[in-house]
């Protein structure tokens, strides 16, 4: 993508790491839907150099939610907001389907659909300031962004459920102790360390990153038995691949593994 396209603005790819900004300092970090949409084009044509995902707000929060202003502006509410939940959920879709481990950097309030991508995340990173909130309650309108599928897998359904029909506003602690956010940073620092951690992984063993978020997606539908057979099938072909040859040797030689690269034979 070039600097003279407009999604430019919203999506670049810094050391193997794709940061989408899905909120900006317009209409008060409110979703920005230039950045859902360029994010969505630069996930269906990932660049393969790509090893990593990272979720960012580039205003004074991750994101608060929908634009309200102009949900109550629109001529027929209903027909706007639907287009704006199909657009957020091609990239929900196309978040989860991502072969590469999904990050966000949780600074300030994810509300609404800011919550929602929280949830939608691998790993998300947090500080003492960050809240959440669902937010739906609170303007008389129900979940978007896949929040009362992920957020029940998160939390486990009874505590989802008062979390969302109460309109809770969790804290970074009480997020972390519930299991949305992985832990908290210091505030100042949480975007940097966000990028660290997506470095890292960028930088990490790529298929089996791959085969791991397909084994968790399968879990939750899966019973014991076929999840053992899907882990067994996985394993055994990871064993065989450039990736795993790579990391056993590493282990044995007492070096440090080199998966630069190694994917791109798999």
């Amino acid at each position: 993508m070039t600097a003279t396209e407009p999604a430019a603005s919203y999506v670049r790819v810094v050391d193997s790491v794709l940061e989408i900004a899905i909120s900006t300092s317009d209409n008060g970090s409110s979703m920005d839907f230039g950045g859902i949409n360029a994010g969505s084009a630069a996930l269906r044509d990932l660049d393969p150099s790509v090893g990593a995902i990272l979720l960012v707000g580039t205003g004074a929060n991750f994101c608060s939610g929908g634009n309200v202003r102009a949900f109550a502006a629109a001529p027929d509410r209903g027909e706007y907001i639907r287009g704006l939940a199909a657009d957020l959920h091609v990239f929900v879709r196309l978040l989860e389907a991502a072969p590469v481990p999904v990050v966000a950097a949780v600074h300030g309030w994810a509300a609404g659909a800011g919550m929602s991508l929280v949830c939608a995340a691998d790993i998300a990173i947090g500080g003492p300031a960050t809240r959440l909130r669902p937010a739906y309650p609170g303007i008389g309108l129900s979940p978007d962004g896949g929040m009362s599928w992920t957020l029940p897998r998160i939390v486990g359904p009874g505590r989802a459920a008062e979390i969302i029909l109460t309109d809770a506003v969790l804290t970074g602690d009480d997020a972390v102790r519930l299991g949305i956010l992985g832990r908290l940073v210091g505030d100042d620092v949480i975007g940097e360390e966000a990028l660290r951690v997506a470095r890292t992984l960028a930088a990490g063993p790529r298929s089996s990153y791959t085969s791991i978020k397909e084994l968790l997606a399968a879990s939750p539908t899966s019973t014991l038995s076929d999840q053992l057979d899907r882990e067994e099938a996985s394993i055994a072909a990871a064993a065989n691949g450039p990736t795993g040859i790579e990391g056993v040797n590493a282990f044995v030689e007492k070096r440090r593994p080199n998966f630069n690269g190694v994917d791109a034979q798999s």
